[in-house]
């Protein structure tokens, strides 16, 4: 049974997608995007900043459905540009506490709305 995970806290979905499933004790993120939920402004050029929004809207998500960061197992990391990693790594360390979740971090060649990164967690509750 999949249950669709929604707040106003976090950016609308911009396609037909949820911006969460809970499937039995997952929960599944869609990619987030740095958008802030309340203006809508699309945080771009900065990575420390995109990283941050992204990270929050992920909290929000989570909030949503009765878990936080700490029950995340995995994220999935896309940026445009590898030489942004090392910047989006210092902002990412600040949200995690031992142990991390498992990562995965990938170079792509465009993302929605032209940022410059994406995220994509899963959690366990």
């Amino acid at each position: 049974m999949k249950e669709e995970i929604i707040t106003k806290e976090a950016p609308e979905p911009i396609g037909p997608y949820s911006q969460a499933i809970r499937v039995e004790n997952l929960i599944f993120l869609s990619g987030i995007i740095p958008v802030n939920p309340k203006t809508g402004e699309v945080i771009n050029g900065d990575i420390k900043q995109a990283t941050e929004q992204i990270f929050k809207n992920a909290s929000a998500i989570l909030k949503a459905a009765g878990a936080s960061l700490e029950n995340v197992v995995k994220v999935t990391v896309f940026l445009k540009d590898l030489k942004n990693f090392e910047e989006m790594n210092k902002v990412y360390s600040n949200w995690f506490k031992k142990p991390y979740p498992a990562r995965t971090t990938v170079q792509v060649a465009a993302l929605p709305k032209e940022v410059d990164v994406e995220m994509d967690f899963i959690a366990e509750i």
